[in-house]
């Protein structure tokens, strides 16, 4: 039985200090003593949700992408996790070459990334990062994840499932991905569109889903109560913990996910879609 096994850090942030962030992830991370494959931080994990990237964003040589290559080497485990970026091999838009961007780090250095598309307008955050354009989608042991940031989940077309189908090895539709990974700042204040849409991503797209959220106020005052959750092909929960710190480890079977979808195979019948960039 093949099977995939992640672990999620709910946790406070230090406002807009990088080195505090990382001790501190580093302390948690040196605790874990499950065995685990992949280990989810949250959203911006190094400085909290910042409209301040002109202060203090960092590049793809600077120290936090050098701090996850060390930790993803020494616990041999894939990390994941967005922080603020500049990125001037990029051009430029109206807002700059600033990006959310999540970062999945792999234990030999390699690493792929996925800069946020949807992009938080009622703070600002559209008027500060450059939405990306591509989704990343990730593979490890067979399974396939699907990586995405926060405000994404409003928005179902973006992680819609679009299988492809081989027909010429007579096997039928392929899912595009296994696993759905939400990292996220998402606020007390609409947590109730949080739980909703994790659970709707996942039944509609017959695939697991993590959504990793910090716990604790920002620099803004404003307060976040966590309720990261794990959710099955079904849309049952499997883990989620309100209003408190919390590393927990879930692992997920891909035969119980392969039987739900030869079982209930409504694939079948979803629409063809492009989106259009």
């Amino acid at each position: 039985m093949s099977i995939l096994t992640i672990t999620g850090i709910q946790t406070t942030l230090h406002w807009e200090d990088v080195a505090a962030n990382l001790n501190m992830f580093e302390e948690k991370i040196k605790s874990i003593s499950n065995k685990t494959e992949i280990i989810v931080l949250p959203e911006m994990f190094s400085t909290g949700f910042s409209m301040n990237p002109e202060e203090i964003a960092e590049t793809m040589d600077g120290e936090t992408v050098k701090w996850m290559k060390r930790i993803a080497l020494e616990k041999k485990i894939i990390l994941t996790g967005s922080i603020i970026i500049e990125d001037k091999g990029i051009p430029a838009s109206p807002a700059g070459r600033h990006f959310n961007r999540l970062i999945w780090m792999l234990p030999n250095g390699q690493y792929g990334y996925y800069d946020k598309r949807h992009l938080f307008a009622y703070a600002g955050e559209d008027e500060t990062f450059t939405p990306g354009t591509q989704r990343l989608i990730a593979s490890v042991k067979g399974w396939k994840v699907n990586l995405l940031v926060c405000y994404d989940l409003r928005f179902p077309v973006w992680s819609r499932q679009t299988p492809s189908l081989l027909t010429e090895k007579g096997i039928g539709a392929v899912a595009e991905y296994d696993v759905l990974i939400y990292v996220a700042n998402w606020p007390e204040r609409r947590i109730h569109a949080w739980k909703t849409l994790l659970q709707a991503r996942a039944i509609e797209n017959q695939c697991y889903v993590i959504g990793l959220n910090r716990v604790g106020k920002d620099g803004n005052e404003i307060y976040y109560s966590g309720e990261s959750m794990a959710v099955d092909p079904m849309g049952e929960v499997l883990y989620t913990k309100a209003h408190e710190e919390d590393i927990f480890t879930i692992t997920l079977s891909k035969e119980k996910l392969e039987e739900i979808r030869t079982k209930l195979p409504f694939w079948k019948d979803a629409d063809n879609f492009k989106i259009e960039l």
